[in-house]
């Protein structure tokens, strides 16, 4: 059993990690999994190293309209994941994404093993790349107007929809660069469209990271209940649906 417990100081706009801990029975080895949760922490980081401080990038051009810098960040997330999947998907399946994790877990029973440590390494991806100081500048912030319930929803209607095509390019594609491009481009139309309202997460290790050492933890709860519920929603809507069809 491990024990984690952190202390944030919003006010000074500083944060101490006191002690990261998860309290549950761990009915695995941790040897075991190593390879495959090195995976899911490296591409972790890339992704919010890279994805995350592509908003920064586009933040410093000011001639660059609001369309223009949203299609950007959008194609650099999705050819992002897609790079990821194809490069470390053989080792951990790429799930880079707490949220992801989870769905897999919902709709496969044999991944449930697996479930604490890939969640465990991601958000420690996630920390490490939100060290870099040009990357916690692209924390996620819901839209002008857009209350804490509708972000909550939006965000799991996108996890909904991202997890799906996840669970579908594993299920239907061998191929990793069909999966690559399921999933990439599934996650930058998306991004296209929810991003002005909540940022687009659809992660909560890509919006925990760099919100914890910004000190910008407005709303956090919107990334982490969102995509979870959206999570759980499209794994028990997979398993359904391949049960449905004679499939386990």
């Amino acid at each position: 059993m491990l024990s984690v417990c952190f202390w944030m100081d919003l006010h000074q706009e500083r944060t101490w990690i006191v002690a990261l801990s998860l309290a549950a029975p761990l009915s695995f080895t941790w040897s075991s999994y190593l390879k495959e949760c090195l995976s899911e922490l490296l591409g972790t980081y890339i992704l919010v190293f890279i994805g995350s401080g592509s908003v920064v990038v586009v933040s410093l051009f000011p001639f660059i309209t609001s369309a223009e810098a949203l299609t950007f960040v959008a194609l650099v997330f999705g050819c992002t994941v897609a790079s990821i999947i194809i490069v470390l998907g053989r080792h951990s399946g790429a799930h880079v994404n707490p949220a992801i994790s989870v769905a897999s877990a919902v709709a496969d029973s044999s991944k449930r093993r697996s479930l604490a440590p890939y969640i465990v390494f991601q958000i420690a991806g996630a920390l490490f790349a939100g060290l870099a100081p040009s990357v916690y500048l692209g924390s996620t912030r819901l839209g002008l107007g857009i209350t804490p319930a509708e972000g909550i929803a939006l965000e799991a209607l996108g996890t909904f929809v991202l997890a799906i095509s996840a669970l579908s390019a594993v299920s239907f594609f061998s191929h990793p660069v069909k999966q690559a491009a399921l999933v990439g481009t599934t996650l930058v139309a998306l991004i296209l469209v929810l991003g002005p309202l909540t940022g687009a997460s659809f992660n909560p290790s890509r919006s925990f990271g760099p919100s914890l050492f910004s000190g910008y933890a407005a709303n956090q709860f919107v990334y982490w209940v969102g995509p979870l519920l959206g999570a759980v929603l499209a794994g028990s809507a997979f398993a359904l649906v391949r049960k449905s069809n004679g499939r386990r």
